[in-house]
């Protein structure tokens, strides 16, 4: 038994899996399911058969799973075992404000708190944990939050409000990755180099997450590997014009940019959202 207690963890995707071995170097005992089976498992952690099993383990269960949907489906487990220990979920998917909202009321305390910054983010701890809570969640589940990275921001006090931030986060990194992708396709029609755009541009206004860190590390180099797939980028810009429309706000390049990322999701289906550039340039 490591010194800082037990901890659930349920879905050990590309993202998961690297939180999950956060909270086992800083200290946890870590007890871990994944859908698609043992193998995800990371070094120092044990698996679980299913979510009941993390439930009757652990008092904090974090969820890094797909969409609302699947998240609904595993917190009505958890809260519906027989002799259940959990009281707590720790929610870093990004599954919308109403699914958060709807997620709440599931009979467990529901601390909102979705993570931006990637795979490499994770790995380094210096992804940004974004969450919202009542005070006491908030602050039941502090040690596990802190476990996860070291970039931590609680935004509110209600569930929903992180996720309100993410979508608004994650628009905002769809539509500068696509807008630069038509840039710098541009640029390269009318001769210009990549890496001198590059430059230029990150000394200059057009600056921005997709020129300081997409382009020049999976673009320029042909990698295409940031770890985050097109679907999943495709689904959070459906999800934030659909959380626009319910809370009555501005939507025109929220639709633009819906259009542009379900095209590139169905032209190539999971593939990294990175290759968005020769997407649009070959378009």
């Amino acid at each position: 038994m490591n010194g800082r207690g037990t901890v659930g963890f349920v879905g050990l995707g590309n993202m998961g899996g690297v939180l999950a071995s956060n909270l086992v170097r800083s200290g946890f005992e870590v007890v871990a399911y994944d859908a698609a089976g043992p193998a995800r498992t990371p070094p120092g952690a044990r698996w679980a058969q299913g979510p009941a099993d993390v439930a009757r383990a652990a008092d904090t269960v974090v969820l890094s799973l797909p969409d609302g949907e699947v998240c609904a489906q595993v917190v009505r487990e958890l809260a519906g075992t027989r002799d259940r220990r959990v009281t707590h979920v720790v929610d870093t998917s990004t599954v919308g404000v109403t699914a958060a909202r709807q997620l709440a009321a599931m009979q467990l305390a529901y601390v909102d708190a979705p993570v931006s910054g990637g795979i490499a983010g994770a790995r380094n701890r210096t992804l940004m944990v974004m969450y919202a809570g009542p005070d006491a969640d908030c602050a039941h589940v502090e040690p596990v939050l802190a476990g996860l990275s070291d970039r931590r921001r609680r935004v509110g006090d209600r569930p929903g409000q992180a996720q309100a931030l993410k979508l608004a986060n994650n628009f905002l990194s769809a539509t500068a990755l696509a807008a630069t992708s038509e840039a710098v396709a541009f640029g390269q029609a009318a001769g210009l180099d990549m890496a001198v755009m590059l430059d230029v541009l990150n000394a200059s206004s057009g600056r921005s997450g997709a020129t300081a860190d997409k382009f020049p590390d999976e673009v320029l180099t042909g990698r295409y590997a940031a770890g985050f797939s097109n679907t999943l980028m495709a689904k959070d810009v459906r999800l934030y014009l659909r959380e626009v429309g319910r809370l009555g706000g501005a939507a025109a390049v929220a639709s633009v940019m819906e259009t542009v990322w379900q095209a590139f999701s169905a032209a190539e289906p999971g593939a990294d959202f990175t290759r968005i550039y020769p997407f649009v340039a070959d378009g």
